[in-house]
């Protein structure tokens, strides 16, 4: 049977949250880079509030996705942005109202967020890991 000692352990939680924040610094430094053309997807999605939308989107990615990478309050940005993906999976990728092509390719991507929220979801349960801003905490 294959055990993960507690050094391999920190890495592989060092790997999850550099992985995980790849997709939001990404996406975050695109919406900044081309703030216009993101209120213009907000408003393509029917987001409420086009532009602090996509102001809130873009603030949420870099500065979320920085504090995964560092390990600050892993936690508790973990649960915020799986919060963040199911919203947006909502919103932006309704399949269920869509025919042909668009159903399939916004089904792919919905489930692509579910999935995401999962993986947020255990790097909340998990912690940060050793190698982190902020310390782990002791097991209760």
């Amino acid at each position: 049977m294959f055990t993960i000692n507690a050094t391999m352990r920190d890495v592989v939680l060092l790997l999850a949250r550099l992985l995980l924040a790849v997709l939001f610094l990404v996406m975050g430094w695109g919406k900044l880079t081309d703030y216009s053309g993101a209120v213009a997807y907000m408003a393509q999605t029917h987001a409420p509030f086009p532009a602090i939308s996509a102001a809130v989107a873009t603030v949420t990615e870099l500065g979320a996705g920085l504090a995964l990478l560092a390990g600050a309050l892993t936690t508790e940005v973990a649960l915020a942005l799986a919060v963040y993906t199911l919203v947006t999976g909502l919103i932006g990728h309704p399949f269920w109202s869509m025919s042909g092509m668009m159903r399939y390719d916004n089904m792919i991507h919905f489930y692509k967020n579910i999935s995401i929220v999962g993986g947020l979801l255990a790097l909340a349960a998990a912690g940060a890991g050793r190698f982190a801003v902020t310390r782990p905490r002791a097991a209760a």
